[in-house]
C-alpha cells in the first residue's frame, strides 16, 4: 500500500489523534459494537486512537487491529494495553495484502484511513474479499470541505486549503467524507447507508473548543505549515493570519463546525 501519510508520526501528531478520539468518542462511536464472538477487523489502526473504545464497546467480540506503520502498531498496542484491553490482537500488514483468508472476519472497521489512498475502491474491494456473507463494513472519515465558522475568514480558508492540497499530491482526499456512498456502493457493498455527524463548538462546550476546534483541527492545519510553505501553496505571512483567525473562533463569541460522515455497508 503505497501511500504518504500527510500528517506525520510525530509525537505531536500522535497526540493530536489521541485528543480527536477521546473528544468524538461518542459521536463517531457511540452506536458501534459487534456481538461476542464475531471477527472483527480495524483496518488502519494507526496508533490505537480508535482502538481501545471499539474493544471496549464489543468486549466480547474477537479483534483484530492492522496497520502498515510498524512504528504506529507498537504504539496502539501498548496504548491498548495500558487501558487494560485484552481482546485485541496487533499486527502489522498492508490493507491490501492482508495475511488472512478470504470470508475470514465478521465485521470490518475502517476510520480516517480512505482519505490517505489513492484507490479507496479497490481498498474496499480487498477488505470486502476478507468479509464473511451478511458481514458489515463500518467506514468513517471526515471532510475538510464542511468547515465553517464564525468569525468567518478568508485567510482561514485558505489556510484548510493548503493540507486539503498537500493530501491531494499525497495522492488522498481530505474531503472524501462526502463520498463514501458512492465509493461503497462502487466497491460491490449492499444497502450502503451514511450518516453525517456533524461537530458544532461555541463557547458553551469548552470541552470541544479546546479538545477539537484548538487541539485536533486547527493544530492539524498549522501543522503542515512548513510543507506548504516548501510547496510553494502559501506564503508564511498569509498561511499564519489563517491559523490565527482558526484560533479566534475559539473566543467567548466564536463558532466552529465540521461534518464526519459514518457509513455502513453490506456484504
Amino acid at each position: 500500500m503505497n501511500h504518504t501519510y500527510v500528517h506525520g508520526y510525530d509525537p505531536r501528531e500522535n497526540i493530536r489523534l489521541q485528543d480527536q478520539a477521546s473528544t468524538l468518542v461518542e459521536l463517531l462511536h457511540g452506536d458501534t459494537s459487534y456481538p461476542a464472538g464475531s471477527r472483527v477487523l480495524e483496518a488502519g489502526c494507526g496508533v490505537g486512537a480508535q482502538t481501545v473504545t471499539l474493544a471496549q464497546n464489543s468486549p466480547d467480540a474477537l479483534m483484530t487491529s492492522v496497520d502498515i506503520s510498524e512504528v504506529s502498531v507498537k504504539e496502539a498496542a501498548k496504548k491498548a494495553a495500558a487501558a487494560g484491553v485484552t481482546n485485541v490482537q496487533f499486527r502489522q500488514a498492508d490493507i491490501f495484502h492482508l495475511p488472512y483468508g478470504a470470508e475470514f472476519f465478521d465485521h470490518i472497521f475502517v476510520c480516517f484511513v480512505l482519505e490517505h489512498l489513492p484507490r479507496p475502491v479497490e481498498a474496499l474491494q480487498v477488505l470486502k474479499n476478507h468479509l464473511k456473507p451478511g458481514g458489515t463494513i463500518t467506514v468513517i472519515e471526515g471532510d475538510h470541505g464542511s468547515t465553517y465558522f464564525y468569525p468567518d475568514s478568508v485567510a482561514a480558508h485558505k489556510s484548510i486549503q493548503c493540507q486539503v492540497e498537500l493530501q491531494k499530491q499525497a495522492g488522498g482526499n481530505a474531503m472524501i467524507g462526502r463520498e463514501l456512498y458512492p465509493l461503497l456502493t462502487r466497491a460491490g457493498y449492499e444497502d450502503v447507508r451514511v450518516s453525517p455527524r456533524m461537530v458544532y463548538v461555541d463557547a458553551g462546550k469548552p470541552q470541544l473548543v479546546d479538545g477539537f476546534t484548538r487541539k485536533t483541527f486547527t493544530a492539524m492545519i498549522e501543522g503542515v505549515r512548513d510543507a506548504a510553505i516548501q510547496a510553494g501553496i502559501t506564503e508564511p505571512a498569509a498561511f499564519d493570519q489563517g491559523i490565527r483567525d482558526l484560533y479566534r473562533t475559539t473566543e467567548a463569541d466564536g463558532v466552529f463546525c465540521y461534518t464526519f460522515f459514518k457509513a455502513v455497508g453490506l456484504k
